[in-house]
């Protein structure tokens, strides 16, 4: 009992529910193992005692809680209106001077006070009648941030929390409105150096917000690889999710390009670039990231040798200035990983701890290799800044949806730089469910949440503040994790894992601000397990969700697909995602036979196509039925025509009340294999393959512009727009 109780008050789970009506207990080495991580020791019954005795005096002393919010709009949290007569409240507000004198605020006692509400001179005192909004006459709203706040209560120790003052919703897309959704790397032009690269995302956005009306590009995370020996290709696993990879850069576009002293040189590392291009799109070789970093490296190491300009290198000295340590930090470990390798475990005891005096030695001796990685980030960042920009002046509403990973490689330079924020010894993942009875462990080590309130979410603001700074959206994979996320101690196996709770109001706040700020759409990946109450809390303050067809049925009635006027209103809407088959393959049972060339099936072939083509009938069925599917729809017989039922999910997706509707780019060409196959490691070429047709043969950008089947799926979706409607300038 003190156990659990220990763990109820750190938001430890000792329990979970693997399916409606099932309740599993989580195994009391688990409880004790996570809890240790969270700084907590419960190792014998005395440690148990002690620690529960501790956490629950602080409870009890506590006047507020560690972080508090306070919505614009809503009514102030109890945790203020409850404070005791006389307490005094001390408010430094987030961009206030260092020695400035704190904004105070008085809970009165009855008596009149000099001050006034707020601390204003010559008001009254005393309860009084409440602020519009329902506030007590005492409190002054503060700006919109992330606040200190301390307060002094009669015969209290003082007492800080973080309190965060946040709008009531994100941004909003303007009207309704569809675009692509592509894995960057896939996406091939007559340019790349064997991988697409953010040249080919702006040309892209030029291109379908000018010509097709789309209105935005969603892509695959472009966070900072792992190096290694292969690098780990998936964009879902990266070193840092605070800074771009460089290996996304168009290396032709850095203005400093044309100016190398040895063209000749720069000249011949751009065809053995093509060669890499040449190589996937004709001769069937996969997408090598890194032989295209290994030339892109040697080319951008000349181009950074090139003086700037005085208003280049002020632009740069800005760019330093305004990501401060964190870029430092960043730099500074891509420099010791080429001395000392890519996990920083490995390194020199003495260089482990981004502070020490050693690493500090190490950073004056590294600084023109450090000044490099900064250098190649500010270049990544100004790119990621022009895609941007040529998407608003296409026209689109929204411009570059950018994609938000759950979490960090353990040895990367995330957890390097804040190790005091990350949970060491423990990696977040899946419970068993009725999918998977084995659970998942996804490597990631997770955010502690104590660190993350005792900073006043620091690391999630400076990591928010990143992803935004380019992105007309900000798509958040697995966005339940904001609310509680699945720990794995190390070395057991996922089935022996626990849910660990974040304080999701303030994890929620602080999004909906940084969001605010940056005038940004926020679209949540939540598909899969989703815990009571998170789709209503996320809607509540904007945060679309994301819905799948041919996961959207009426799963609390007869279990059909759900008629589109059913469908959620504040989504994206998509036939599938990176994760997920194809539509031809999902209509055509590809993905099935494809599953069983792997061994992957847990069935015999014939029973899962017999229910997989049961399932594609009765989605083929009702978009007959809704006239959808003018040319009929005999591929539920096991012919008919594949391009015909992909244009009729698509009619049925716009037929949803859907504020977005997300076309997967691969599907416009008929593209029969996944870009990741979930389960697999090296039986199959995960996030390595080009955009294809029918066929199989890799499609480039300029071919996609010129496809006749693309062009045929896209009337169905677009839209007339008014010349220079949503255009910037």
């Amino acid at each position: 009992m003190g156990l659990s109780r220990l763990a109820a008050l750190h938001g430890v789970a000792t329990s979970f529910s693997p399916s409606a009506g099932v309740t599993e207990p989580v195994p009391e080495t688990t409880v004790v193992a996570v809890l240790g991580a969270l700084g907590v020791d419960a190792t014998t019954p005395e440690a148990v005692r002690d620690a529960l005795a501790a956490a629950e005096s602080a409870a009890r002393t506590r006047l507020l809680p560690a972080t508090l919010v306070v919505w614009s709009g809503d009514p102030l949290p109890p945790a203020l209106t409850g404070l005791p007569p006389g307490t005094e409240l001390d408010l430094r507000l987030e961009e206030s001077d260092e020695g400035a004198e704190p904004a105070r605020m008085r809970v009165p006692s009855g008596e009149p006070d000099p001050a006034g509400p707020g601390g204003v001179p010559g008001a009254t005192g005393g309860p009084g009648p409440a602020r519009p909004g329902g506030a007590p006459r005492w409190w002054a709203e503060p700006p919109l941030g992330v606040h200190r706040l301390t307060v002094r209560a009669p015969d209290r120790a003082p007492q800080d929390c973080t309190l965060v003052v946040a709008p009531d919703r994100v941004p909003q897309p303007p009207g309704r409105t569809h675009g692509f959704l592509v894995q960057l790397y896939s996406l091939l032009s007559a340019r790349s150096w064997g991988m697409g690269d953010l040249g080919d995302l702006a040309d892209l956005a030029a291109w379908s917000g000018r010509r097709l009306g789309a209105g935005f590009v969603q892509v695959n995370p472009l966070h900072a690889a792992l190096p290694g020996d292969p690098t780990d290709p998936s964009p879902y696993r990266p070193s840092s999710r605070r800074f771009p990879d460089p290996v996304h850069l168009r290396v032709e576009s850095v203005p400093e390009y044309g100016h190398v002293p040895d063209p000749v040189a720069l000249d011949a590392l751009r065809r053995k670039g093509a060669e890499l291009r040449e190589a996937v799109l004709d001769k069937g070789a996969l997408i090598d990231r890194d032989a295209v970093w290994a030339l892109k490296r040697q080319a951008l190491d000349q181009i950074l040798a090139v003086p700037l300009t005085p208003g280049r290198h002020a632009e740069y000295c800005d760019f330093l200035a305004a990501q401060g340590r964190a870029l430092e930090d960043h730099a500074l470990w891509c420099a010791l990983a080429e001395v000392h390798g890519p996990d920083w475990h490995g390194w020199p005891d003495e260089l482990r701890d981004p502070r020490s005096d050693a690493t500090a030695r190490a950073r004056a001796e590294l600084l023109d290799r450090v000044d490099h990685h900064c250098r190649l980030a500010w270049l990544t960042a100004t790119q990621l800044a022009d895609a941007q920009r040529a998407a608003r002046q296409a026209g689109m509403p929204i411009g570059v949806v950018h994609d938000l990973a759950v979490g960090v490689h353990p040895g990367g330079a995330d957890t390097w730089a804040q190790q005091d924020a990350f949970a060491h010894g423990m990696s977040v993942g899946a419970p068993p469910d009725a999918f998977n009875a084995r659970g998942q462990d996804w490597g990631l080590p997770p955010w502690r949440p104590d660190a993350l309130a005792a900073s006043g979410y620091a690391p999630y603001r400076g990591l928010l503040r990143g992803a935004l700074a380019h992105a007309g959206a900000l798509r958040i994979d697995h966005v339940m994790g904001l609310f509680r996320l699945w720990w794995v101690p190390e070395g057991r196996p996922p089935t022996e894992g626990t849910y660990v709770s974040h304080d999701a109001e303030a994890m929620l706040a602080v999004l909906v601000l940084e969001a605010h700020r940056a005038g940004t759409v926020v679209v949540g990946e939540d598909l899969g397990t989703v815990e009571p109450g998170v789709r209503e809390a996320l809607a509540r303050r904007g945060v679309l969700g994301t819905s799948v067809l041919w996961f959207e049925r009426d799963w609390a009635g007869d279990g059909r697909p759900l008629a589109p006027e059913r469908w959620r209103r504040d989504c994206l809407a998509t036939a599938t995602t990176h994760d997920l088959p194809s539509t031809a393959a999902r209509l055509t049972g590809d993905h099935v036979t494809l599953r069983h060339r792997l061994g992957l099936l847990a069935r015999p072939l014939d029973e899962e196509l017999r229910e997989d083509r049961a399932e594609t009938a009765e989605w083929l069925a009702l978009l007959t039925r809704l006239g959808l599917l003018p040319e009929g729809g005999a591929l539920a017989e096991g012919g008919g025509d594949e391009e015909a039922a992909v244009r009729a999910v698509h009619r049925f997706l716009l037929r949803t009340p859907a504020r977005m509707t997300g076309i997967w780019l691969p599907d416009t060409v008929g593209d029969r294999r996944p870009q990741n196959l979930p389960g697999t490691w090296d039986q199959y070429p995960n996030w390595r393959l080009p955009i294809a047709d029918a066929q199989g043969a890799p499609v480039t950008l300029e071919q996609l512009a010129a496809s006749p089947r693309l062009h045929r799926l896209m009337e169905v979706l677009r839209a007339p727009r008014e010349p220079g409607e949503g255009r910037t300038p």
